[in-house]
């Protein structure tokens, strides 16, 4: 069964002036279930992280902060929401859900997340929309209690994963592959095990051919035994943000192609999906949603 973190906690009302649109993650089960897609039991409720889990990844000073809601003005405004508990605890069971994915992918070769992928956030700060780092603190959570022993983060969203590549720069057993946009954010980049960077209005074409280069040589060299993969659709040529120029078709054919190579490897792999940004959301969601519908297809249709 495809196993799917989802919570009500996963929603977060924010100011209409931020450009995230965090409407799709409710947007995104809703319509999964509308379509038939999935069921309800597909769902399951993420525990929260504990402060002993959350500490493995970030530092005791960032984490007293948030923790006591004394992050100063300047700390906080890189992150662009307004810091408040709520926001804190939301983190909190979205990072431990990417964690838990990884763990029905070892039962079941797959797992997605409805969110997940604040690959910004450093060990001693926030910044681009995240706080708590889901993946990083997932990958040491399995490397710490010998639930893996070699990761490879394969991160396609169009903005570089700066915190993944910071803190996992001295830890060998993540492989960070990040493959963005040169010209954006984050303007001052960090050094990813490997780096790809794409020149604005990269389309599909193009894109697809880099990733089928890269991808296989990566899966058999680094030989991991899990993959986190950012599914992000601020690839979109459609995306605010992005400068990219996939279609719809091709971001879906992106993650059909890493579902493929993960499969045919048999590697699980946990999926959170990142950022989207475009003007219509419909856009957005719709294109999230085809990596769920794609898993629940190549994985368990008969």
């Amino acid at each position: 069964m495809l196993k799917i973190a989802y919570s009500d906690i996963f929603r977060y009302s924010v100011p209409d002036k931020h450009r995230f649109p965090m409407q799709k993650y409710t947007m995104i089960p809703e319509r999964l279930l509308a379509e038939g897609t999935i069921t309800t039991h597909n769902f399951f409720a993420p525990e929260r992280l504990t402060e002993e889990e959350i500490l493995t990844t970030h530092t005791q000073d960032y984490w007293h902060k948030l923790k006591t809601q004394t992050l100063p003005r300047k700390e906080a405004r890189p992150i662009g929401f307004e810091m408040t508990e709520a926001l804190v605890e939301r983190g909190r069971h979205i990072a431990h859900a990417t964690y838990e994915c990884a763990l029905y992918a070892q039962q079941y070769g797959v797992a997605m997340n409805v969110a997940g992928g604040t690959h910004h956030s450093f060990a001693d700060h926030g910044e681009g929309f995240c706080v708590f780092n889901d993946v990083c603190i997932a990958s040491n959570l399995l490397l710490n209690r010998n639930q893996a022993q070699k990761i490879l983060v394969v991160d396609l969203d169009v903005h570089q994963g700066n915190g993944n590549a910071s803190i996992m720069a001295d830890e060998p057993r993540v492989f960070v592959f990040s493959m963005h946009g040169a010209k954006n954010y984050p303007f001052r980049k960090e050094t990813s095990d490997l780096d790809i960077e794409l020149t604005n209005d990269t389309g599909d074409a193009e894109y697809l051919q880099i990733l089928k280069e890269a991808l296989p040589r990566l899966i058999s060299e680094v030989a991991p035994d899990m993959i986190f993969y950012q599914s992000a659709v601020d690839v979109l040529a459609t995306d605010k943000l992005g400068k990219l120029g996939l279609t719809l078709a091709g971001c879906k054919t992106r993650d059909e192609y890493v579902l493929q190579q993960a499969k045919a490897a048999s590697i699980p792999i946990a999926i959170v999906m990142g950022g989207g940004y475009s003007e219509d959301i419909e856009d957005v969601v719709e294109a999230h949603c085809n990596t769920f519908r794609l898993a629940q297809k190549m994985y368990f249709s008969d």
